[in-house]
């Protein structure tokens, strides 16, 4: 053991990419590996289709909640980003303009053949292709529900550099729930995301899409533990409902890898829970809060069958019952960035 900085730091990792976490990880951040048939059946399927799931290239730790839940995230537009965010696990590249035109009709049959009632779709940034890929990404949804009928689709999207074009291309694909994550507060943005990532940006996206679809359930994310402070959560939270933004996910950021930004702080499932209830106070219909939620999480899936349920509820006379959702605290991670 070696201390640098006053910090104890492994012998193998000093120098540039030194690990200088907070201490070991608390019992709450313990993981299950995923295993069993039914995971190994819909893995290999997926594998045979060329397809990617974000719950596995980043690693995340509800993987098997999600999956045997009917729901799953899929990657399109392929698994190499053309930007290199310094908290994300999935590979940076440039892809050269490709793509696989056969990728919306793989993306439906997987949702059929999993059973799926609610999938996220999300992507790399493709800042190779003049659309961002968002003509592509749209044609995943409307193959996928033309093939499901009744699939709720939440598209969590990349910021396609504040095009409102491919925004809105995006928005007439007959999605569900529209996501774009902030990731962090507005000083840590530079540090954590790529360059070409924004802090307004972000907002911007999120803002123009509720004002191109007023109704639409729109979402967003912030990971925790990068050394933000309250009040800038505080902000954070102002600004996304500013913009309109109807859900918010918290989550615990943990590092990839040693080349990835190290972890300041884990935070308590009694901290996390805390900030579910700040953060509802400032509007939010619905916030998904807990040291194992991911920005992908079920947490729009459970708002919105809670807002269908209050919607037939109302027809029949009766009250819906209230969903609650602090986030898996008893779940558990191995290693995982928060771009899930």
């Amino acid at each position: 053991m070696a201390i640098v900085n006053g910090k104890e730091v492994h012998p193998r990792t000093t120098g540039r990419h030194a690990r200088t976490n907070p201490g070991r990880k608390p019992s709450w951040l313990k993981m299950q590996i995923p295993g069993g048939n039914e995971f190994e059946h819909i893995q290999s399927m997926l594998r045979a289709r060329g397809l990617h799931t974000v719950c596995e290239e980043a690693r995340c730790p509800n993987l098997g909640e999600c999956w045997g839940g009917g729901t799953a995230t899929m990657m399109v537009l392929g698994d190499t980003c053309t930007r290199g965010c310094r908290f994300c696990a999935v590979k940076t590249g440039n892809p050269m303009g490709v793509l696989d035109p056969d990728e919306p009709d793989k993306v439906a049959e997987s949702c059929e053949l999993m059973h799926l009632r609610y999938v996220v779709l999300t992507s790399v940034d493709r800042d190779d292709l003049p659309d961002g890929g968002a003509s592509h990404f749209a044609a995943c949804v409307v193959r996928a529900k033309a093939r499901v009928p009744g699939l709720l689709v939440e598209c969590l999207t990349p910021d396609f550099q504040g095009d409102a074009a491919a925004i809105e291309t995006i928005l007439q694909s007959g999605l569900d729930v529209f996501a774009h994550n902030l990731e962090t507060v507005r000083s840590l943005t530079g540090r954590v995301r790529d360059k070409r990532a924004g802090y307004d940006l972000s907002l911007d996206v999120l803002r123009t899409a509720k004002d191109l679809a007023p109704t639409l359930v729109t979402k967003s994310s912030i990971m925790l533990g990068l050394g933000e402070t309250d009040r800038e959560l505080d902000q954070a939270f102002d600004d996304l409902r500013t913009a309109g933004v109807d859900v918010l996910t918290l989550g615990q950021y943990l590092r990839p890898t040693l080349l990835h930004l190290p972890v300041k702080e884990y935070l308590s499932p009694a901290r996390f829970e805390a900030l579910r209830q700040r953060a509802l106070r400032k509007g939010f219909a619905y916030v998904a809060s807990g040291p194992m939620v991911r920005s992908s999480y079920r947490a729009a899936e459970f708002y919105l069958e809670s807002r269908l349920a209050g919607e037939r509820g109302h027809d029949a006379g009766v009250d819906a019952p209230a969903v609650t959702i602090t986030g898996g605290d008893s779940a558990s991670v191995g290693g995982s960035g928060f771009a899930v």
